[in-house]
């Protein structure tokens, strides 16, 4: 993991993304830390980073969880008789994709 200040990464921006795909740097003013550079090799790693710092995911993820713990949740079963039922219910309907007309 590297440490550079803000001006340092300012300063030397495309060294310091470059050091980023191989490891973690941690961006500093006045000696704290204010944020991380980190490098992504694909579309599927960057959502990835995105969605694990997401709060609006956490609040629900969140919800769900207290839903689970009050009992509100679904069993292994139902939950998965409900997405075969919606799966036939998509392919009755043509995939469930819908189609524009280009004017």
């Amino acid at each position: 993991m590297k440490i550079a200040s803000v001006a340092q990464v300012k300063a030397h921006l495309s060294s310091y993304l470059k050091a980023s795909a191989a490891e973690p740097v941690v961006v500093t003013r006045n000696g704290n830390a204010v944020a991380v550079l980190l490098g992504v090799s694909d579309d599927d790693e960057l959502e990835r980073v995105l969605l694990a710092h997401s709060r609006k995911l956490r609040a629900i993820l969140d919800a769900a969880d207290r839903r689970i713990d009050e009992g509100a949740g679904l069993g292994h079963d139902e939950f998965w008789q409900q997405v075969e039922s919606a799966s036939r219910g998509c392919e009755k309907n043509g995939g469930g994709k819908k189609r524009r007309t280009i004017r």
